[in-house]
This record gives C-alpha cells, sequence and structure tokens, in this order.
C-alpha cells in the first residue's frame, strides 16, 4: 500500500524512513523506490537525513536564500508522477524536448521543478487551480533558454 503522508513531519518521516532502508539494503516499495531514486540525486541532503530529531521540525525560510530540501525532493517525486501518467496532457513530450536539449535526466527535471513551483505560487496567489497551459508553456520556454 502507498504511503499517504498527511502533513509535514509524516511527509519528512518517509524520507527519514527511506533513507534508513536505502543505508541498511531493505527491500523498499515501488513508492519508496521513487523516494530513493530522489534521494540518491541529492547527496547534499544525505547529513540532513541522519539526523531527523535535528530538522523533523525546522524551517527553511525563502527569505533567507534556503531551500527546503523536503519540498525540493518532494517536487521531484510529483514531477515524476505527472510524467507516468502524462499529466498534464503533453508533459511527457515537454519533458523529452528538455532532455534532448539539456542531455541530462537532472536537470531537465529541475526545470521542470521551476516551472511547477511557478505554477503553483500563481495558484495559490490568486487563489485558483494551477492553470495547466500556463505550466506547458513554461516547459516550453526552458526548452529554447
Amino acid at each position: 500500500m502507498p504511503i499517504q503522508p498527511d502533513s509535514r513531519t509524516d511527509t519528512r518521516r518517509m524520507f527519514f524512513d527511506v533513507w534508513h532502508k536505502l543505508r541498511n539494503r531493505e527491500p523498499l516499495s515501488a513508492l519508496e523506490n521513487i523516494v530513493a531514486d530522489v534521494i540518491r540525486l541529492h547527496p547534499e541532503y544525505h547529513r540532513l537525513l541522519e539526523n531527523p530529531d535535528k530538522v523533523l521540525e525546522r524551517d527553511w525560510l525563502p527569505e533567507g536564500g534556503e531551500t527546503n530540501p523536503f519540498l525540493h525532493m518532494g517536487m521531484h517525486i510529483a514531477v515524476r508522477e505527472q510524467l507516468s501518467i502524462n499529466r498534464p496532457a503533453g508533459i511527457k513530450a515537454a519533458y523529452d524536448a528538455l532532455l534532448r536539449h539539456s542531455r541530462d535526466a537532472h536537470a531537465a527535471e529541475h526545470a521542470m521543478l521551476e516551472c511547477l513551483a511557478e505554477t503553483l505560487w500563481h495558484a495559490q496567489r490568486d487563489n485558483r487551480l494551477p492553470d495547466e497551459q500556463a505550466y506547458l508553456d513554461c516547459l516550453k520556454s526552458r526548452i529554447r533558454d
């Protein structure tokens, strides 16, 4: 059964649990394998995952130039889910074009993260659903950059 985190703490605990299993070579579920792949891509967060008590309740403030590592890794997972179901329609083609352009899957995902963050920020600011077309347009603009 997939993990269904219902709070910030639960989500963070999922990352800690997967990191623990990964380091101890314990079996992982399908979702945990996705999380593990994202963790592997971010060695800069490995030390943080070793210290759950120190970071479980920590806030990372963008105003201070900080990146929330859990949000960052979570957005990688969200993008991978979007790609797996091609939702919004056309995102897989946009990713493929980004990948051809960058020749680096992690860099292509990062371009997608930036567009996803921008789309979500606009939706939250305007109190509306995310604009899928604006998201896809943002991705297309990254291909030309």
